[in-house]
């Protein structure tokens, strides 16, 4: 079964030696999984027996079209009004734990690998149910509608069920699992799980119109971010802005994975970061 990297319980000692990999940039950001420990989480109203890291959010220099948390809810724990704006779709994907999620459709059982779309206005519950806590990421987008093109339908699926494609020219070292087609025009968002072999490379430096947000599944990595070179391990949470430059070692001894968020398929808002 495949396992995911979950923020650690508890503090560093008195006693340990500050060596953190924290880095705050108009251009990039990186949260270290050691950084996400109990007195940097939240709460949220209407969720009970539940905290939450904030890891991006919208605000000046920092995320511009999206917030992603990572959620821990204890057993029984929950919410049956998860959602309090009514613009915002999400994505929500299984780190550890069960948990059952209720959409007018009837219930659904999501477990490590779930992944759940949910568009804009659709209510939602959520229940953890298993004996241990449920751990998962909660990435929000408002939803920017386009001429013609219909709102996109739920779904829920796990990471098992789909099969990674290879990138071009790679041997299927470097490949993505996608769980939206790219050329459904009716998304406006992707949230996908990148796969690099050990010793597989981002072999150029992506500079594009997509902003990023990146949580880091298993393993390690020497990413290039900007104008430096950052060592990344499971846990760790990464921002790109638009046009931030890119590239990636995987560094072993197994493969590096990430969950990747990109905002897709719609005109640059003009006038503002939502148009307004």
């Amino acid at each position: 079964m495949t396992t995911y990297a979950v923020p650690r319980d508890g503090l560093p000692g008195q006693t340990e030696l500050h060596t953190g990999r924290a880095i705050f940039t108009d251009a990039y950001v990186v949260i270290p999984r050691g950084v996400l420990s109990d007195i940097t989480t939240s709460y949220l109203p209407g969720w009970a027996d539940t905290r939450l890291w904030v890891l991006a959010r919208p605000m000046t220099g920092f995320s511009e079209t999206f917030s992603q948390y990572v959620l821990e809810v204890m057993p029984g724990g929950g919410s049956d009004t998860p959602e309090t704006d009514p613009e915002a779709e999400a994505v929500l994907f299984m780190l550890a734990g069960r948990a059952e999620l209720t959409l007018p459709d009837g219930q659904h059982t999501m477990a490590e690998g779930g992944y759940a779309f949910l568009p804009p206005g659709l209510p939602w519950k959520f229940r953890a149910t298993g004996q241990k806590a449920a751990k998962f990421i909660w990435i929000r987008k408002r939803y920017q509608p386009a001429p013609g093109v219909e709102v996109p339908e739920a779904f829920v699926t796990n990471e098992q069920d789909h099969s990674p494609a290879a990138m071009p020219r790679t041997g299927g070292r470097w490949a993505t699992t996608r769980f939206v087609q790219p050329l459904d025009m009716r998304h406006d968002m992707h949230v996908n799980i990148v796969t690099l072999q050990r010793g597989a490379v981002i072999p150029f430096e992506e500079t594009h119109v997509m902003e990023h947000g990146l949580y880091v599944l298993q393993g390690k990595a020497v990413y290039k971010l900007n104008t430096d070179w950052v060592e990344v391990e499971a846990g760790d949470f990464m921002w790109l802005r638009a046009f931030c430059p890119q590239a990636c070692y995987a560094g072993g001894p197994g493969p590096f994975r990430y969950l990747l968020y990109k905002d897709v398929n719609r005109h640059a808002r003009l006038g503002g970061v939502f148009g307004r």
